[in-house]
C-alpha cells in the first residue's frame, strides 16, 4: 500500500510545471511539486549571487498567462512584483546602439536615427507583426487545447487555427522578412530577440514565421520584468500553490514512475522505498524522460511506433560576470543583444541586474561599509552539442565578444563562473598597477554547485515538427496517466507555449469535473485577493 497519495505528481519547476501546479492546487487537487534535479536558478560564491540561467518575464502579455492569474486571483499582486521595462531591449550591431522603446514615437526616431534607408520595410514588417499578434491574442483566449490532440480537440482547435496567419507557410520560408533586404542588420533585431526567446534551433533558419512573429511580439509588446528574475517568479507561484494545500519539495526528485498492470500507480522518491501514490504524473521533460523513469514499462505502442523525435541540439551556455558599475555605460539596459562581429564569436544576450536587489539583506557589519554600486551580467548564447566552440573555450568566447562593445569591463570584474563548463570561478583583487589579478577558486569549493559542470538548458530539435510547426511532443505522455508541460510541447512558443500546456493539461485533468469547476471560477472572479 502506498505511504501517501496525491492527485497530481508534478516532476521540475519549470514556469510550465510551477503554473500547471498553481491551477491544479487552486481547483482543490492534492499536488506534490518536485524539483526532479533542476537548480536553483541562482548560487552563491564567495558571497556572490551568480545565475545558472537567463529568465526574461515574456508571456506577461499573454491572453493564456493573463487567464491563470486571474483564476488564482492574483493579478494585482503579480502586477506589484514587476516592473515594465524601457527599452524592453537593445540591440548592439558594430557602431549601431539600437533601442526599442515601448513608446511608439520614441521607437519611430529611432528606426529614423538608424535604419532610414529602410523606414518604409520596416513600417510593412510591423503592421504584419501587429496583426499576427492581434490574431494570435484571439486564438489564445479561446479556452482549447494547444496543441490539439484527440479528434475533437483538433476540430476545435483548428477552426480557431485555420484564420492565423502563416498558418500554412512552410517551414523555413522567410514570408515575414520578405520585404527587407537580404543581408540587412535589421534582420537581427527581429531575428535575434526571437532565436532566444524559443526553445528550439541554434539560428533563425529554425523558426517558422509565425513563431518568428509571435516571439519579436513577446518583446515590443511590453516587457515586465522581476527585481530577482526567474526567483521571484518561482516563490511568488510556490507561495500560490502552498497557499492551496499543495506540496513543493524542489530539491526533491522521482526515481522511478511506477507502473502496474499497465497503469500508472505513482512515484518512488530518491532516498524513499514505498511508493507515493499518484493519480497523475506531470513533467517538464520529455516524453523519453518520463519512458526512462518507468524502465519502459507501460509506454503505448502508439507511443513507441509514432512518438515525435527530440533531439538536443546544443544549449544555452550562461556565464555570470560581477562588476563594478564603474565599468559598464550607464545607459546599458536590463536586456541586450549582441551581435557578433565575426564568425568566431557568438552572438549573446545579456541582462543587467542590480546585485544589490540579488542580495537584500545585508549583516550590520555590511551596513557600516561604503556602498559600492555592481551589476551581474549574465550573458548566454546558444552553443552547439557538436562542431563549433567546444565547451572548454565557451567562457572565454563569451568574454571576447564582450570586450568588442565594452572595452572597459575587465579592469572592474570581481567575479566570474559558468557552472557549465567545470572551470575553476575566477575572483578578481587589483594588483596595484591599476589592473586586476585573477585567482581561480576550485568548484570542490562551492557549496551550492556542483563540483563537475552542470548540463545547459537544452536547445531543442523535434522531428517530425507538429501543430502549425510550433509544437513538438504531445501533451499526453507515452504512458497514460501522464502530461507533459514542458518546452518540448510547443517548442516554437518559448515560454508561452509552456504557459498554454499548463493551462491545457490543467484543463483536461479537470474536465470531468468541468461543471463544478466552472461555478468554483466564477465565483472565484469575483473579488481577487491577495
Amino acid at each position: 500500500m502506498a505511504a501517501r497519495h496525491y492527485d497530481v505528481v508534478i516532476l521540475g519547476r519549470s514556469i510550465g510545471a510551477l503554473l500547471a501546479a498553481a491551477l491544479l492546487s487552486r481547483r482543490e487537487l492534492r499536488v506534490l511539486v518536485l524539483g526532479q534535479g533542476q537548480g536553483d536558478p541562482h548560487y552563491r560564491v564567495e558571497g556572490h549571487t551568480m545565475a545558472r540561467r537567463t529568465f526574461t518575464m515574456l508571456s506577461a502579455t499573454s491572453p493564456a498567462f493573463r487567464r491563470i492569474l486571474h483564476e488564482l486571483a492574483q493579478t494585482q499582486r503579480f502586477r506589484q512584483l514587476t516592473t515594465p521595462l524601457d527599452p524592453m531591449f537593445a540591440l548592439l550591431d558594430q557602431k549601431i546602439r539600437f533601442e526599442v522603446p515601448p513608446d511608439i514615437d520614441l521607437f519611430s526616431r529611432e528606426i529614423e536615427r538608424e535604419y532610414r534607408e529602410i523606414q518604409q520595410p520596416i513600417a510593412e514588417l510591423y503592421t504584419d507583426i501587429s496583426q499576427v499578434n492581434a490574431q494570435m491574442d484571439a486564438a489564445f483566449e479561446k479556452e482549447v487545447m494547444w496543441p490539439p490532440g484527440t479528434v475533437w480537440e483538433k476540430v476545435e482547435t483548428g477552426r480557431i487555427a485555420s484564420t492565423l496567419p502563416f498558418a500554412e507557410a512552410t517551414f523555413g520560408e522567410s514570408a515575414l522578412l520578405s520585404r527587407m533586404p537580404h543581408g540587412h542588420s535589421f534582420r537581427h533585431v527581429v531575428e535575434l530577440p526571437a532565436l532566444f526567446a524559443s526553445h528550439l534551433g541554434l539560428d533563425a533558419s529554425a523558426l517558422e514565421p509565425l513563431a518568428t512573429a509571435r516571439l519579436h511580439g513577446s518583446w515590443t509588446r511590453g516587457v515586465h520584468s522581476l527585481a530577482r528574475g526567474e526567483r521571484d517568479l518561482e516563490d511568488f507561484l510556490v507561495s500560490r500553490i502552498e497557499a492551496h494545500g499543495g506540496v513543493c519539495r524542489l530539491n526533491a526528485r522521482a526515481e522511478r514512475v511506477v507502473v502496474k498492470r499497465g497503469k500508472l500507480a505513482g512515484i518512488i522518491e530518491a532516498g524513499e522505498e514505498d511508493v507515493t501514490a499518484a493519480e497523475a504524473v506531470l513533467t517538464s521533460g520529455t516524453g523519453e524522460t518520463l519512458a526512462d523513469l518507468s524502465g519502459g514499462e507501460g509506454v503505448t505502442k502508439k507511443a513507441r511506433d509514432v512518438w515525435p523525435r527530440v533531439e538536443v541540439l546544443g544549449g544555452r551556455f550562461v556565464v555570470s560576470l560581477l562588476i563594478d558599475d564603474r565599468g559598464l555605460p550607464e545607459k546599458l539596459p536590463r536586456e541586450s543583444f549582441l551581435v557578433a562581429q565575426d564568425s568566431t564569436l557568438p552572438h549573446l544576450h545579456l541582462q543587467r541586474f542590480s546585485a544589490q536587489a540579488l542580495n537584500p539583506k545585508k549583516s550590520p557589519s555590511d551596513e557600516e561599509k561604503p556602498e559600492r554600486t555592481c551589476s551581474l551580467l549574465v550573458s548566454e548564447m546558444l552553443l552547439p552539442q557538436t562542431g563549433g566552440l567546444h565547451l572548454l573555450g565557451a567562457r572565454e568566447a563569451v568574454l571576447a565578444a564582450l570586450r568588442t562593445y565594452l572595452p572597459s569591463f575587465e579592469r572592474h570584474l570581481l567575479c566570474v563562473d559558468s557552472p557549465h563548463d567545470g572551470l575553476p570561478v575566477w575572483l578578481y583583487e587589483k594588483d596595484g598597477l591599476g589592473g586586476n589579478r585573477r585567482l581561480e577558486l576550485e568548484r570542490i569549493h562551492l557549496p551550492h554547485t556542483s563540483a563537475t559542470a552542470e548540463p545547459m538548458v537544452a536547445r531543442l530539435n523535434v522531428l517530425p515538427r507538429g501543430y502549425l510547426g510550433l509544437a513538438g511532443e504531445p501533451l499526453r505522455g507515452p504512458i497514460p496517466g501522464t502530461y507533459l508541460v514542458g518546452p518540448s510541447v510547443l517548442p516554437g512558443l518559448g515560454q508561452e507555449g509552456e504557459v498554454l500546456a499548463a493551462w491545457s493539461v490543467a484543463k483536461i485533468l479537470t474536465k470531468k469535473d468541468g461543471v463544478r469547476q466552472k461555478l468554483r471560477r466564477q465565483m472565484w472572479t469575483k473579488i481577487e485577493t491577495g
